[in-house]
């Protein structure tokens, strides 16, 4: 049994606590000992009277979605900055800073001791946060006469559930998917925190144990606007329900059964539609119309957005091409080349008259041009957009002139091309590092060596450290006599000569 020294004078034993102490009753349920005083001074009665008034409600369980999200997306955020983080985005509230910080706390051990849920959470209660995103299709709409099928995107702010839908005649790819946010944005007159999407290619490539491989072209447009990324677990539409509910809503009042002229026609009425029917109707779940719901209470929650440079660029008709690792783009079945400071980047393309231009797509500025081959599967290349491996090689044999001397420089590099004439830059260069990594260069015997009949980088290597042995173990290469004691055997000193022409007599071994 717990001790008594916790117990205040004329309370009843604490029976229905097993006979606990009140410090142990509070560390059993969590709470202060002031707390559990209050509550055994009271009867059952009073005690349940109090739990099942409704004004009991804590002030901040409205707020309690922003911050599991907050704790979700950023699990090492202490309570004192996930509390700021709430006063930045809902303003003061009325609470002390002592209480928001329990409440954090609480929740932050909630959330931590459940198991992680497989999708996100769904924000309605936070105005300015989350954007849901989903792409559509419908087929046999008639447009100019002829049944065609029409990809759409649908756009919700989670919060005021405000409704933008982009329209193509063409299957999207990244370059439409991101006119369409740009063409969003600009509607709504801002940028949410985040955008949430389903596992389409044009926002995440792959997933595996939920490490995804991101759209790289989109991702750099999501950084530059300014909003994060979040992407759903495969087959989760209850993490994106607004939108999803979206989708169908466009298809079945919007498009369904209609009939466009044109293009332009088309673009129009949605344009009518968005304003004189879906976001001035009143929500099924908000019961406020979303037009008004976002002008009182969310719009001065986006923040500023400008359209990226590389948006424009494509809307002035140059046409993205990613840049593989050789430095070519493919345009009509031929490729073409591009300086190689774009390797692996992206580039955007045009053809003017009988030319393809190719500019950077930030700035707009040319950066190549080449004729077009009206063929297939050709490669046009212009050799100044690659290295010149000549210069790099005169660079490498400068080097080596200047360790060796210029004479026996040029005989070494000699040397090494006969040996290895389609790898003689790799030769250079190794050879270039051996040399300048020796602290003294026998230049003699180094001269001698380049008399033989195939020398690679790799044979320099074992005859430099076979001389650096035999200069540790103290032989001498000047002279006929060793560096050592006395005691040494004369005819040791022979071996200092092994390698190089010296002019003198061979020396021989009989037999023992």
């Amino acid at each position: 049994m717990g001790g008594r020294d916790e117990q205040s004078p004329g309370l009843p034993d604490h029976d229905d606590g097993q006979g606990l102490s009140i410090r142990a009753i509070g560390q059993e349920l969590g709470i202060s000992r002031n707390t559990v005083r209050k509550y055994l001074r009271q009867d059952e009665a009073t005690i349940e009277a109090a739990q099942s008034n409704r004004e009991r409600e804590k002030k901040l369980d409205a707020h309690r979605d922003y911050i599991v999200y907050l704790l979700r997306t950023f699990p090492r955020l202490s309570s004192v900055k996930v509390a700021r983080k709430l006063r930045e985005k809902v303003g003061e509230l009325a609470v002390s800073e002592r209480t928001l910080r329990r409440y954090v706390q609480q929740v932050k051990s909630t959330v931590a001791s459940r198991q992680r849920r497989y999708y996100e959470p769904v924000l309605d209660m936070v105005p300015g946060v989350q954007c849901q995103v989903d792409p559509g299709e419908l087929r046999e709409v008639m447009i100019g006469g002829e049944s065609r099928p029409l990809y759409f995107v649908v756009f919700v702010l989670s919060y005021s559930r405000l409704t933008y839908v982009g329209v193509s005649l063409s299957p999207l790819d990244t370059a439409t998917f991101i006119r369409l946010h740009d063409e969003a944005f600009r509607y709504f007159g801002g940028l949410p925190e985040e955008c949430v999407y389903d596992q389409t290619k044009m926002v995440v490539i792959s997933e595996q144990f939920r490490e995804l491989e991101v759209n790289q072209r989109f991702h750099e447009y999501a950084t530059t606007a300014g909003f994060r990324i979040r992407a759903c677990c495969g087959y989760d539409p209850e993490s994106k329900g607004k939108v999803e509910a979206g989708v169908k809503y466009a298809k079945q009042d919007a498009f369904y059964g209609e009939v466009f002229r044109d293009e332009a026609d088309l673009r129009a009425y949605v344009r009518q539609w968005l304003d004189e029917v879906a976001n001035v109707r009143t929500h099924g779940t908000t019961g406020q119309q979303p037009r008004a719901h976002f002008d009182a209470e969310e719009r001065g929650h986006l923040r500023p957005y400008l359209t990226p440079a590389c948006v424009g660029r494509e809307a002035d008709g140059l046409a993205p091409r990613r840049v593989d690792k050789t430095g070519l783009i493919a345009w009509k079945a031929n490729k073409y080349s591009v300086p190689m400071a774009y390797q692996q980047g992206r580039v955007g393309v045009r053809e003017v008259d009988d030319r393809l231009a190719i500019h950077d797509l930030e700035s707009g500025d040319e950066i190549a041009t080449h004729a077009l081959h009206l063929g297939k599967g050709r490669t046009l290349r212009n050799e100044s957009h690659y290295r010149d491996h000549r210069q790099q090689e005169a660079e490498l044999e400068g080097a080596i002139a200047r360790c060796l001397g210029t004479s026996l420089g040029e005989q070494l590099c000699a040397r090494l091309r006969a040996s290895m004439p389609r790898h003689y830059k790799e030769q250079l260069r190794a050879a270039k590092q051996l040399l300048e990594g020796e602290d003294t260069l026998d230049l003699a015997l180094i001269g001698d060596w380049v008399t033989r009949e195939r020398l690679t980088a790799g044979g320099l290597k074992e005859r430099l450290a076979a001389a650096r042995l035999a200069k540790a173990r103290g032989r001498d290469h000047e002279g006929d006599a060793p560096i050592g004691p006395s005691t040494t055997p004369v005819e040791l000193a022979q071996y200092g000569r092994l390698g190089r022409s010296s002019g003198q007599q061979e020396v021989t071994h009989g037999a023992a």
